[in-house]
């Protein structure tokens, strides 16, 4: 059943596993982090509405990445600012000096966005630090650190580069150039611009919310780097999206090991082919170098107007990410969710699509006749996710029903994976290397999962 309402009434669903502001707009995850046992997740807020604006950097804790509290707001905007995208780091060797004897600092790296009335348009990096394990934010007196004189300059992710004697690195984006612009640092104050990379692959929108880390090939050894950037719009499913470059990083620059020239959007390497996956970056100090990640599910050409009150959005599951050879011979990201211990509302369903002829569909509902789908087509290596069905769909005319995504060559039976949590649907297929995410308005959650396989 699908609603075709101009004005569909909020629904009272919401995610448990799938991070939520309690009375709040939310957008991109900012400044991840883990610290003293606790992993901290900074999120893009507006503290007094559930649209954007008046952004400030939200603040939640967990130690299991799927309950979490949420705390006061950590950085709020001021007369003169919005405190944008940014990330944040564990100040070991007290490089930028905001500790004091026995304490640790840990800094944010924001952007200081002029505020709407202040008279100016620039977009700046600033820092805001805490030495009190997160709980309460300071604005470094010196901001900005990093001023070039744009208005499109922004999302800082800061990371430490070698050991004891490295240096601090910054991927930030030059947003209408479609460039993600490195700078270099031994203090966080001090920053030297080293090298950029782009445009390439997706152009179709604004480069936003760089992140640059490495990841071992288990099977091999072999280390690469992975560059995060998304962009809006221009995703491969319409709207926002999140694409990753696999390379080589020495300190200063990051180097492609595959550049594809092709009009072709599918072409891409993509971090999720659904309508739903934007801004994702990782925590930074995870033990055991362990790399978790989290995206915001939803899509700029609809945020502001999905169907739930007070709150609006949420984010993605965690997932932990590892790079894996696929039968092809590609490197390939791989995504396995992080799920809950313990019974909840989310509901995680496993099975497998053979392949040799015919189609493998998997179908979410509920007593009122609500669907989500997946369709698998392993022989023509094709997966869709149709949510036309799934609740109310008639909010917004982009609120686009199928997203479809390509499985690599040389695949046999497809394992898959659908967790379904509230609004919330993420797909994961071929060992994690496709992920599909998905927003959904049920008018009451699913509670039923089918599986059938129908021969050619």
């Amino acid at each position: 059943m699908t609603s075709t309402a101009t004005s569909p009434a909020t629904t009272s669903i919401r995610p448990s596993a799938h991070f939520t502001a309690r009375r709040s707009w939310l957008n991109d995850p900012n400044g991840l982090l883990f610290h003293d046992g606790v992993y901290h997740l900074f999120f893009q807020t507006n503290p007094s509405g559930s649209t954007w604006g008046n952004i400030s950097w939200g603040h939640a804790t967990s130690t299991d990445l799927v309950t979490w509290t949420e705390r006061d707001i950590a950085i709020p905007h001021t007369e003169d600012e919005m405190a944008f995208s940014g990330s944040a780091v564990v100040d070991a060797h007290n490089t930028a000096g905001f500790a004091g004897p026995g304490e640790t600092a840990l800094v944010a790296i924001y952007t200081a966005a002029a505020h709407p009335g202040s008279g100016r348009t620039t977009q700046a990096q600033s820092l805001a630090f805490s030495v009190d394990a997160g709980e309460t934010w300071t604005r470094y007196a010196g901001n900005p650190v990093l001023d070039i004189g744009s208005s499109e300059f922004r999302d800082p992710k800061v990371f430490w580069y070698g050991g004891d004697d490295g240096h601090w690195v910054m991927a930030v984006v030059a947003a209408t150039e479609h460039r993600v612009l490195f700078y270099t640092s031994p203090d966080l104050i001090s920053w030297t611009k080293t090298s950029q990379f782009g445009p390439a692959h997706a152009t179709g929108g604004v480069w936003e919310c760089p992140d640059l880390f490495p990841l071992t090939v288990a099977e091999t050894g072999e280390t690469r780097w992975v560059l995060i950037v998304s962009l809006n719009p221009g995703g491969i499913a319409g709207g926002s999206g999140t694409q990753y470059f696999l390379g080589d990083f020495d300190g200063t620059t990051f180097t492609p090991e595959r550049i594809v020239e092709s009009d072709d959007l599918a072409d891409f390497d993509w971090v999720d082919y659904g309508h739903d996956y934007y801004a994702a970056v990782s925590f930074a100090n995870v033990p055991d170098g362990r790399r978790l990640m989290v995206g915001w599910a939803s899509n700029w050409l609809y945020a502001e107007e999905t169907p739930t009150g007070p709150w609006r959005s949420a984010m993605s599951l965690v997932r932990e990410m590892s790079l894996v050879r696929r039968a092809d011979g590609r490197l390939a990201l791989a995504q396995a969710p992080v799920l809950p211990a313990a019974p909840s509302m989310l509901r995680a369903h496993r099975f497998s699509a053979p392949r040799g002829g015919g189609r493998t569909t998997a179908s979410l509902s509920n007593a009122s006749g609500e669907e989500f789908v997946v369709t698998v087509d392993a022989d023509a290596r094709v997966i869709a996710c149709d949510r036309g069905a799934s609740g109310d769909t008639g909010f917004h005319a982009e609120f686009r029903a199928v997203a479809r995504a390509p499985l690599p060559a040389g695949v046999g039976d497809v394992e898959l994976l659908i967790v379904a949590d509230g609004t919330v649907v993420e797909v994961f297929a071929a060992g994690g290397t496709v992920c599909l995410t998905e927003q959904v308005f049920p008018s009451a959650p699913y509670n039923r999962f089918e599986v059938r396989h129908t021969a050619e």
